[in-house]
């Protein structure tokens, strides 16, 4: 196998680790890519390079920016009081394309389990509790997945802040396994609009 030829099966390799990728998909894809070199390879190389050199965490709330606080977290307009707890960024971005709600998030870095020993301590819940003392928050958010792990981590969350602010969850329009990330925008404003307390 020549040289070119494994530098071209590495890309793959790297290409079918992406979520919703295999191997066929990303052979495909590479092979497209090399097809059209200068529209997409090109362009492609830099920009994941601007990425892997800007992007980072806000420090507030866990979302990928390229500044140590994001716009979110940086707007005066979103200091509602409200504060929206995600399990990952794609949940955030699913809400702001949404564009339901207006106020501030919390990104927790996934959902707690005890079968793959994930605890509170694991994700950002201790940097939420700090936020609730800490800013002017009225109102929790709870828009976690409605899988087993989403409601056992929305409960301790409940548990966690009961007695020092509103908790609430979304409602309607979420299914029962559904992730946020995967629904149309109109299901995810209903959702928010009908949300309940814990």
């Amino acid at each position: 196998m020549g040289e070119a030829t494994r530098d071209i099966e590495a890309l793959i390799e790297i290409m079918a680790k992406l979520p919703g990728l295999g191997p066929r998909s990303a052979r495909r894809a590479v092979l497209h890519m090399i097809k059209k070199r200068a529209l997409l390879m090109a362009p492609l190389a830099e920009a994941l390079q601007r990425v892997a050199d800007s992007a980072r965490q806000c420090l507030t709330c866990g979302n990928i920016c390229t500044a140590e606080i994001c716009d979110i977290c940086a707007s005066d307009k979103r200091a509602t009081g409200e504060l929206c707890v995600v399990e990952d960024v794609a949940d955030l971005w699913a809400m702001e394309r949404a564009g339901a709600f207006g106020g501030r998030y919390h990104v927790l870095g996934g959902t707690l389990s005890a079968l793959d020993g994930i605890g509170p301590e694991d994700l950002s819940i201790p940097r939420l509790c700090r936020r609730v003392s800490e800013e002017n928050i009225t109102e929790v958010i709870l828009a976690l997945n409605a899988t087993v792990d989403g409601a056992t981590t929305a409960h301790y969350i409940a548990e966690e802040l009961e007695g020092r602010v509103r908790v609430t969850s979304l409602a309607q329009g979420v299914p029962i396994g559904g992730e946020l990330d995967y629904l149309d925008d109109g299901t995810i404003g209903a959702a928010l609009r009908a949300r309940k307390a814990l």
